[in-house]
């Protein structure tokens, strides 16, 4: 997205005002879906900021594991944690640079961090690191989510090719981390309507994740602004999406998980929450 709409679609937020948003992967953007097509809207306000409830720190110590009454999958599409709270899901997309996933994999085994991977199975990024993530997917740390074979926009595709994607990003999960990644995608660009949902559901892809919040690294971005993205976004019962495209985030690891402890945050994969059955 360019920066003009980035930033007049956080103004619009910061001001309460009712628009028409998908999150797409710089940030909140304007979006043209038709609103009939829509399962949820998009979140049009913050959750406050926590109270502090302990002192920022560098990492170590490790992150606890969750232990959670799981619940069902909503279905349709989701962008946010069911009810109150104070459980946040940071979800990572796509893979184009092999250092970022990297270092995704190094900073969820020093800090304990739980991470969604919505992965897009065309980047040889997660052949290369398969083996350094596939014991923290064992173990449930790292959950691993369909992003695509080759991220094409849904709203362009037909019924065939979407089914193709699905399913192509899905073998390649299994055979390579050896779990299910169904039933939960992210649609490319966060683009998606009534016929997207029922073709992805025909191939068992049931739960459409999207996000309430960004840091902004879909491609390149400053420190600062992912900075103020970081402290803007990680809250109670959001879901947050970074990317493994640049290398941006490699300065943040420390300010990450500081932020999510400082606000008493836990840290949860999707099948933390969630029942797939």
């Amino acid at each position: 997205m360019n920066r003009r709409a980035f930033l007049r679609a956080l103004g619009l937020s910061a001001l309460g005002v009712g628009v028409s948003t998908a999150a797409i992967e710089g940030g909140l953007a304007l979006t043209s879906i038709p609103e009939q097509g829509r399962r949820l809207s998009a979140p049009s306000h913050r959750r406050p900021v926590p109270a502090t409830v302990e002192p920022p720190a560098l990492l170590p110590p490790y992150f606890p594991t969750p232990q959670l009454a799981r619940i069902p999958i909503p279905g349709g599409a989701m962008y946010g944690l069911p009810g109150e709270g104070n459980l946040i899901a940071f979800t990572i997309d796509d893979g184009a640079s092999s250092e970022v996933v990297g270092a995704y994999a190094e900073f969820a085994r020093r800090s304990g961090m739980r991470l969604t991977f919505f992965v897009t199975a065309q980047y040889p990024s997660w052949t290369e690191h398969a083996a350094a993530l596939r014991p923290m997917v064992e173990s449930g740390q790292v959950q691993m989510a369909n992003h695509t074979f080759s991220h094409p926009d849904f709203l362009k595709s037909s019924d065939g090719r979407i089914r193709e994607e699905l399913e192509r990003c899905g073998d390649f999960i299994r055979s390579t981390f050896g779990v299910e990644a169904a039933p939960y995608f992210r649609p490319p660009y966060g683009n998606y309507d009534g016929r997207v949902l029922s073709a992805a559901r025909s191939v068992g892809y049931r739960q459409a994740v999207h996000w309430y919040g960004s840091v902004g690294d879909s491609g390149p971005i400053s420190d600062a602004n992912m900075s103020m993205l970081i402290d803007r976004w990680f809250l109670p019962q959001h879901i947050v999406i970074g990317h493994a495209n640049v290398g941006t985030v490699l300065n943040h690891f420390d300010e990450i998980a500081a932020t999510i402890r400082n606000r008493g945050l836990q840290p949860i994969t999707l099948d933390d929450l969630f029942v797939r059955a």
